[in-house]
């Protein structure tokens, strides 16, 4: 070996045991095996927009300086390091400090862009930030966003120095400040309890920067039509440019469109290839922007053929009518868990994309084929992944309230007039956010299904939010109100009651789709393996794995009893453990499957192959 592949080694080496001398996980609480063995110099290192690839970019996650300060104060000096993009509540990051909201969480750190990029625009990317945050580069402000959940960038070209660039982040979360947060924030709480957890505060997901041209690609939407065998492709960028794409199979080249850049580009695809759960197949897809007769940006893509829908079914006698949920004009049981995406060690963000894939794998291989992805909005690999690996997914909007989030609740019957939910401001704050969810998972064909409120929680203007909701977005079915309130109203497609802990139907709605939204609950605890010292529930418990899994078996016999009467779809609660909840399908770190794998698929699919 020689000297200077030695010397590289070392300092490789030695860089590595600064950053851990820097950086140690926060607490004492259990930890997946990812987080475990995480390397603080390579944190979530894929690239993290699957559906707008580019092949230049670096990565900034690593380890920042980080400092909190009261509102009115200035970053002045760091507190120490923080591990980005894990919230400054978690143990990853290294801090564990909750954030008030009469604070500020300051970010710093500096970077260098690479002699191949002369000449280039520089873009700056984050993937989500809680809740809101102001950016500088140099000292020159750069852009203010908000909203927890979905991706922003801002141009940083003008702010860039040639030597070293120091980038600077702000942030303000007021979580569930009553009177004054209207973001939304899903179940995150400053004093967790129950079903209610650990804030999430700051950066969460992936920061990266990279170059462009000066005009480029901003968005690409591609909207599948399976009645006419094409894809709709819009792209976000210049009115005066045009856009051309490409449809591939396996390499080949199969179908070509282009389109003036604020137009679509409808591309017919001969005998295309349809995705589905069993099937997931994706076309690859390749976007070329064009300035002057020239190619000024190029994104790497995917999509896939699938049409989403429902449509009338006898039921158990010939006078009996049901709804049903169709996948390519296919009637289809959505059957799967209730996912709330939270992790003992990175609380919202995963600790490394193998862990992020491995719940999505194990659902599958459960036999269940679908997620309701519960009132949290995940990094876009994880759609990426249910887009590959074949997973229906039921998107639920995460939700918040200026007001007591907790409304009356009236389950199991409708309503002439619903309560306030929030505020005309945190109303519009919302809205506001549900478009930039719908418009971030626009393109992902395992998303088929939008679900804007959840038992009442700050639920507000519920038919005025719908008919938005499906005008906005027709290509999908909206479960309106999970387990209620339900106002007597015809918008959306889905009847979904919630019943804890044997499923039962409250409702019956001939007009819509029945579902036990959520039901289940069932509790087993595993010792060594719970979260802190608190009392640990579920809604009903057991002492051993035979006796969990009878009752659940017991459970899917009665949605299946249920089927021919108009039942045809159900959430069990849940994939895993949640801080003091015990009722996961998995411990919250993972490390054991609580149900015999192969009995708990033939039951699963037991359920699902009961809608033919």
């Amino acid at each position: 070996m020689n000297i200077k592949k030695i010397t590289t080694i070392c300092t490789v080496a030695t860089l590595a045991t600064l950053a851990f001398a820097q950086w140690k996980p926060a607490g004492t609480q259990i930890k997946t095996k990812w987080g475990e063995n995480i390397d603080v110099n390579n944190v979530l290192p894929e690239y993290p927009r699957p559906q707008m690839v580019r092949q230049q970019w670096k990565n900034l996650n690593g380890l920042w300086d980080y400092a909190i300060t009261p509102l009115n104060a200035n970053y002045e000096k760091a507190d120490g390091k923080i591990l980005v993009p894990f919230a400054v509540e978690s143990s990853l990051s290294g801090v564990g400090k909750v954030l008030t909201k009469d604070q500020n969480l300051w970010y710093e750190r500096t970077f260098d862009i690479p002699q191949d990029w002369a000449g280039k625009n520089v873009k700056l990317n984050f993937g989500a930030v809680d809740w809101q945050c102001e950016v500088w580069v140099n000292d020159m402000k750069v852009g203010t966003h908000t909203g927890g959940y979905t991706p922003f960038s801002f141009d940083i070209t003008n702010a860039l120095k040639d030597s070293s660039n120091t980038l600077k982040v702000k942030v303000w979360d007021p979580t569930d400040t009553r009177g004054i947060a209207i973001n939304p924030r899903g179940k995150q709480t400053m004093k967790p309890y129950g079903c209610f957890y650990t804030a999430v505060s700051g950066i969460w997901q992936t920061v990266w920067l990279e170059p462009t041209n000066k005009i480029s690609i901003n968005r690409v939407k591609t909207t599948p039509n399976l009645d006419a065998s094409k894809f709709d492709v819009e792209v976000c960028s210049c009115p005066m440019t045009t856009f051309e794409v490409d449809i591939i199979d396996n390499g080949k080249v199969v179908a070509t469109g282009k389109a003036k850049t604020g137009q679509k580009a409808e591309i017919y695809v001969e005998n295309p290839k349809l995705w589905s759960p069993e099937s997931p197949f994706l076309y690859d897809m390749k976007v070329r922007l064009i300035a002057n007769g020239k190619v000024v940006d190029e994104v790497d893509s995917y999509t896939a053929m699938r049409k989403i829908g429902k449509k009338i079914q006898l039921g158990k006698d010939f006078k009996r009518e049901k709804q049903v949920m169709t996948l390519n004009n296919k009637p289809v049981y959505h059957f799967g868990p209730l996912d709330q995406g939270w992790w003992p060690d990175g609380l919202y963000t995963a600790p490394s994309d193998e862990a992020l894939k491995y719940d999505i794998v194990k659902t599958k291989e459960w036999g269940f084929n679908m997620i309701r992805k519960h009132i949290k909005v995940e990094p876009a690999r994880w759609y990426y992944h249910c887009d590959k690996i074949g997973i229906l997914v039921w998107q639920d909007m995460p939700c918040g309230s200026d007001l007591d989030i907790h409304r009356k609740w009236t389950p199991g019957h409708y309503i002439a007039q619903e309560p306030e939910g929030m505020s005309a401001k945190a109303y519009k704050n919302y809205m506001k956010e549900l478009k930039e969810m719908v418009d971030m998972l626009w393109s992902s064909p395992s998303v088929v299904v939008w679900v804007p409120f959840n038992e009442a929680w700050g639920q507000h203007n519920t038919v005025e939010t719908i008919t938005w909701l499906k005008e906005y977005d027709p290509t999908r079915l909206i479960n309106p109100a999970s387990g209620g309130n339900y106002v007597v109203s015809e918008v959306g497609d889905i009847l979904d009651v919630h019943s804890y802990p044997h499923p039962r139907m409250l409702m019956l709605e001939c007009t819509k789709v029945n579902a036990i939204g959520e039901y289940g609950g069932l509790g087993y605890v595993v010792e060594g393996h719970t979260w802190a010292n608190r009392k640990t529930w579920g809604y009903q418990s057991f002492k051993t794995k035979e006796e969990l899994l009878n009752k659940y078996c017991e459970f899917i016999d009665m949605l299946v009893d249920m089927t021919p009467y108009g039942v045809v779809a159900a959430v069990y609660t849940q994939t895993t453990d949640v801080e003091n909840e015990t009722n996961g399908i998995m411990t919250y770190d993972r490390k054991v499957i609580k149900f015999d794998e192969q009995k708990f698929r033939q039951a699963n699919q037991k359920l699902i192959n009961s809608v033919k």
